[in-house]
């Protein structure tokens, strides 16, 4: 039985692991449980010494002192800041009233919300509850499909887990240990894609089924003009001038910055128009020039400022003048300024945000502890050795090891948090990934687009609990998960879309900084004798000494004595 036991010990410990999870045992204590009882068990056989359990302090302390983890409060607690002041009930209500002529705008404009509270937040609870909270109401009032509806909320919500600042990405990039900030840069893109994605689904439906996605009627658009129009003409001129400036800053600052990557030219000159619309918008309200209609108005001081912030923390990120935890500190700084500005802090919202920040992260923080034990007895133990080989031996060579990986990570989905998924799951197949050859930025942004379908999985997604908790009675638990089918294929088709094309993930080549270096060492035969013997001395004696008594010299000469 002992040998058997020795034998197999990884593989008995990891399903013991799955069995600790099934029971309903808080993940934490069950992931730290399980080490300390196979730690203890690895002893008693002689298969681990008993020094290998003292690392664990040192483990836990490098956690606490892990700078990067720092991002996740600051995020949380920025996001609530932001949720709680009320910057999404007036993006909704001003992007409602901007798409609602069209059929399904009142969905275009949640899931374009719901990507600028990705940007902003970070935080899905955030998101989801938000938009549920207020148009959730407003659709199903102008005949919505309740599945649609339902769907579309908690889609959106979910983009917060690829959209930088994302808390998912700050885990992975800690746990495999690559720069968040790469992380960030590599996954913009395929969230604004996932984003299009979902507008497209949107689309679709309003073409093939208009019934389910009717326009807001006449009488619920209180943005018009005195005579009737939309005032969307203002609005486009406005954001003509804005691309014009953004353009013509791009050319000048680039000609005389050439080395300049393009992206960080293009936050230039993003933030300088962005900066002049809101002071033409400020001066035309102040001085009444009436040069801008009440939507492009109202559009400019609503959307500006959680943009302002956007720029603040992913601008100052990529262009690398902050780091993502400075980035977050600024972050959080700057929810507590606008919440000022719109006279909306108070010291309830502080402390509501402040407790739930701490919930949070002491979750996070705990959960990572629990991970940190496991994996140090299960390493011990070859562990990764056995995961390595049960991967590497599968068919297919990279495609194989891709596809069941993400299978691996979707089943799993249905039951496990993604906190909880990147903390056991990524550092085991994170090394075997990077000695197939698979770049780490790129393989940790496909994991977060996979586990963003934990949040959507029926039963027991996240996101559609936050939507039961808010829904009106009149929306059953069964239209929110068949809500949620349609966009957790997206989810699906847009993994299968970054293992097709790869170059979807913006990864930066960096350059190899390793030298090469060779050394050569030239040994004499044994009849051939040197023509010179090298003479070091390091005499200190008095015939040495200066003549005014100061310091001895050493003689470190190595010239050769002629024979």
């Amino acid at each position: 039985m002992s040998a058997f036991l020795i034998a197999n010990m990884a593989p008995i410990m990891f399903g013991a692991l799955v069995l600790f999870l099934l029971s309903g045992f808080p993940v934490a204590f069950a992931l730290a449980a399980n080490g300390l009882l196979f730690g203890l068990l690895g002893i008693e056989l002689g298969l681990l010494k008993p020094e290998l359990l003292q690392a664990l302090p040192n483990r836990l302390f490098g956690i606490m002192a892990n700078d990067t983890l720092l991002a996740i409060p600051f995020f949380t607690f920025m996001g609530l800041i932001l949720e709680r002041s009320g910057m999404a009930e007036d993006l909704l209500d001003t992007i409602g009233q901007l798409f609602g002529p069209i059929r399904g705008g009142v969905a275009y404009a949640v899931i374009f919300v719901g990507a600028l509270l990705a940007a902003t937040t970070g935080v899905v609870a955030a998101s989801v509850i938000s938009m549920g909270l207020i148009s959730l109401p407003v659709m199903l009032r102008y005949g919505y499909d309740k599945r649609l509806a339902t769907g579309v909320i908690a889609a959106s919500g979910t983009l917060a887990q690829i959209i930088p600042p994302s808390l998912v990405l700050i885990v992975m990039a800690d746990q495999l240990g690559r720069s968040v900030g790469d992380m960030y840069k590599a996954a913009f893109l395929p969230g604004l894609i996932l984003t299009s994605m979902y507008a497209g689904y949107v689309m679709s439906v309003s073409i093939f089924r208009p019934s389910a996605t009717p326009a807001l009627p006449l009488e619920a658009r209180n943005l018009r003009q005195p005579d009737g129009s939309s005032g969307v003409k203002s609005l486009a001129v406005l954001l003509v001038v804005a691309i014009g400036i953004t353009y013509l800053f791009d050319g000048w600052f680039g000609a005389r910055h050439p080395n300049k990557p393009a992206d960080e030219v293009m936050i230039y000159g993003a933030s300088l128009a962005t900066a002049v619309c809101f002071l033409f918008a400020y001066l035309n309200r102040k001085l009444g020039l009436n040069m801008l209609s009440r939507m492009a108005e109202r559009v400019v001081f609503v959307l500006i400022p959680p943009l302002a912030l956007i720029f603040l923390v992913l601008g100052t990120i990529f262009v690398g003048i902050a780091t993502p935890t400075e980035g977050g500190g600024m972050g959080a700084l700057g929810a507590l300024i606008l919440a000022i500005m719109n006279r909306r802090l108070s010291w309830s919202l502080l402390k509501q945000a402040m407790d739930s920040t701490t919930r949070l992260s002491c979750f996070v923080i705990f959960i990572l502890i629990g991970s940190s034990v496991f994996s140090l007895v299960f390493r011990g133990v070859n562990g990764d050795l056995w995961v390595e080989h049960l991967l590497t031996s599968l068919p297919g060579g990279k495609a194989g090891f891709l596809i069941v990986v993400n299978i691996l990570f979707f089943g799993l989905a249905f039951f496990l948090d993604f906190f909880e998924l990147a903390f056991i799951l990524v550092p085991l197949v994170g090394p075997v990934a990077e000695k197939m050859g698979i770049d780490l930025i790129w393989f940790g942004v496909l994991l977060g687009v996979n586990m963003q379908t934990s949040f959507m999985h029926p039963p027991f997604g996240f996101a559609l609990f936050y939507l039961r908790s808010v829904a009106p009675k009149e929306v059953k638990t069964s239209d929110i998960y068949w809500g949620s089918v349609p966009f957790v294929l997206i989810q699906v088709v847009m993994v299968s879309l970054i293992i097709a094309f790869p170059q979807l993930v913006s990864v930066e080549k960096h350059a190899d900084m390793k030298e090469q270096l060779e050394l050569r060492i030239e040994t004499p035969s044994e009849n051939s004798q040197p023509e010179t013997q090298p003479n070091l001395d390091f005499s200190t004696s008095e015939e040495q000494k200066p003549a005014d008594g100061g310091e001895p010299q050493l003689n470190f000469s190595t010239e050769g004595e002629k024979k």
